[in-house]
């Protein structure tokens, strides 16, 4: 080994293993908003990307516009946001320093990114709310954009991903490709909210979905009541 190689410069220092988070043009952009915050409330880096018809859809139900230039700003107003529109609902969890690794930022349209590359280290990645146009992409391999390129990157290399697709009904060839991406390795997950765990509040219906979309990715997290096998346990009866 040569001194000056690139194995004599390596140190023990752990890399940042990040989740890549998706946010497609589906409606369902409080999904997205309460995975980030079960992920940031774990621990988990996340490099995000938002594609630019999600940034239609969430200046649509939220009345936030998303900027590059003042992504961290919007994202913090974003997060703090409840699935009922109430601002400063949630204490976020998302640093002030511009610099920080806790989220990282990639523009939809840049292929050169991050996770673009199999040799970018990253857990896994979550398409959520994941459009059909986004499935059609992932699973005809099209990669058109940083998010459909970042999803097959996710299944050639073996990686988590899961698609919590959000449409209804559903055409056969959309249901094609979601059985292609089931054949791939990709867990689908509907955004179909269960209502054993006593929902109260549309904020309980939103944490439901990700809460199972974290199940799926393996972490940890308090978003909803699980099931214990006892009917009537969601109104504490018993019964």
């Amino acid at each position: 080994m040569k001194p000056g190689s690139y194995e004599d410069q390596r140190t023990p220092r752990q890399p940042r293993r990040p989740w890549v988070v998706g946010v497609s043009g589906a409606s369902g952009t409080p999904y997205a908003a309460a995975v980030l915050r079960g992920l940031l409330d774990a621990g988990e880096s996340v490099d995000l990307v938002v594609s630019r018809a999600s940034r239609l859809t969430l200046l649509d139900e939220t009345g936030i516009a998303f900027r590059d230039a003042r992504w961290r700003d919007d994202l913090r107003t974003w997060l703090a946001r409840g699935a009922d529109g109430k601002p400063d609902t949630f204490d976020v969890k998302l640093s002030r320093d511009a610099d920080a690794d806790d989220v990282r930022h990639w523009p939809a349209g840049d292929l050169a990114a991050g996770p673009s590359s199999g040799s970018y280290p990253v857990k896994g990645m979550m398409i959520v709310p994941a459009s059909t146009a986004s499935v059609a992409g992932v699973a005809l391999g099209l990669s058109k954009d940083l998010l459909q390129r970042a999803a097959s990157v996710t299944l050639k290399e073996r990686r988590t991903l899961v698609v919590a697709v959000r449409e209804t009904p559903l055409n056969g060839q959309t249901l094609k490709h979601l059985v292609t991406l089931d054949e791939a390795g990709a867990v689908v997950l509907p955004a179909s909210p269960a209502f054993y765990a006593g929902a109260t509040h549309i904020q309980d219906l939103v944490d439901f979905v990700a809460g199972r979309v974290l199940d799926a990715a393996g972490v940890p997290h308090r978003l909803y009541r699980r099931w214990e096998g006892k009917l009537g346990g969601s109104r504490g009866d018993g019964a």
